[in-house]
């Protein structure tokens, strides 16, 4: 079926490296990734649970441990292709697949199921389960459910699912005071996206304790941070910018004026359209390697923070251009390997390709 899908998918997601900032995204493409996020949501092998096991009680299948999010290989993959299919069902709410994906979501917002993924979290052993990463997209999940505007069936489905982001917002309250060094790497532990994910989320729901808390920690981690070091990146499998993850968080911490100083300090050598080996696209060697298709990743995770970078600059700000000029040939060289016939990168890609795309994370109104 993946396989099936190939052709017709590449052909949609390559139409323009600029059109997503030019246009947003096209129906046709929004329909590529619904295939994409539907060919996971209930594929519960191969699987990586990522679970700790107390005694033989424990050994639990993924559906039985996770009844909502089991598919698409490990719980955060199956969480971002849930949020895929949400919000291209908001952006698109007119097109072919909208019907399929609501049916679907509503039989997956399943009140009894959410329980047991909230009841999972309440044990010992499970606090840390998927942090801080997968607590991150959960609660984009949320944002977006909650974004809905005059829609019962999404209120209902987001009323089903607070149990389990109440959960997680009192984990992170819980665990972001004792955490007393950031986590600088290219992968799930770092601490960049999530901070920026959970600033966003509570913002939107007006949690102002929550967002005091996230703000004091990213000044405290990353306010003081100078020249960048942007010739060691990437690693070997990066799916993350670690140095372009924090520079897109700060714009959220810090006023315009604040933000464009402390990033002369960060990238001093932007000004002159240079940033070590972050403006260069890299090359995946092998796509079916599940380790090595990060990079993948990373060419849009790369476009996205220097879209959200960019969107705070003034026009005059040469550093804009530059950020714009070098995510569009990331985008293009990212949606190149979205689809490639392999679930390695399959599972997970579109969600990045639909956050990319949907300007996600960007404050339009800030940025106009």
């Amino acid at each position: 079926m993946l396989r099936s899908l190939v052709i017709p998918l590449v052909a949609a997601l390559v139409v323009s490296p600029g059109l997503a900032q030019e246009k947003g995204m096209t129906l046709e493409q929004a329909s590529g990734f619904v295939k994409l996020a539907m060919a996971g949501l209930d594929r519960e092998y191969p699987n990586k649970t990522g679970h700790v096991t107390t005694g033989p009680d424990d050994m639990k299948s993924p559906r039985e441990m996770h009844p909502v999010f089991y598919g698409h290989f490990d719980w955060h993959s199956s969480v971002h292709g849930h949020w895929t299919l949400v919000k291209l069902m908001k952006e698109f709410p007119d097109a072919p697949f909208a019907a399929e994906v609501r049916e679907v979501l509503d039989k997956r917002f399943n009140q009894e199921a959410i329980a047991k993924e909230t009841a999972y979290f309440q044990l010992k052993e499970n606090k840390s389960f998927e942090r801080m990463y997968g607590w991150a997209w959960l609660l984009r999940l949320a944002q977006e459910l909650r974004g809905f505007e005059n829609d019962p069936v999404a209120g209902q489905w987001s009323a089903r699912l607070k149990p389990l982001e109440d959960e997680i917002v009192g984990l992170a309250k819980g665990y972001l005071p004792k955490l007393d060094w950031p986590v600088r790497c290219g992968f799930h532990p770092e601490t960049a996206f999530p901070l920026a994910q959970m600033i966003d989320y509570a913002r939107a729901v007006k949690d102002t304790e929550f967002e005091k808390l996230l703000l004091e920690k990213a000044r405290a981690f990353y306010g003081k941070d100078r020249n960048y070091p942007t010739a060691y990146e990437p690693s070997g499998n990066d799916f993350f910018s670690p140095g372009l993850n924090v520079a897109d968080l700060m714009r959220r911490v810090m006023p315009a004026e604040e933000y464009g100083k402390w990033l002369i300090g960060y990238f001093p050598d932007l000004v002159k359209g240079q940033a070590g080996n972050l403006l260069t696209p890299v090359t995946v060697s092998d796509p079916t390697d599940g380790h090595l298709i990060h990079l993948a990743g990373l060419n849009l995770n790369r476009a996205w923070t220097m879209r959200g970078i960019a969107s705070v600059l003034p026009v005059w700000d040469t550093r804009k251009q530059s950020l714009l000029d070098a995510a569009a040939k990331h985008e293009e060289a990212g949606l190149s390997m979205v689809t490639t016939g392999h679930y390695e990168g399959e599972h997970w890609l579109g969600s990045f390709a639909v956050y990319l795309l949907s300007g996600t994370g960007v404050d339009r109104q800030r940025s106009e």
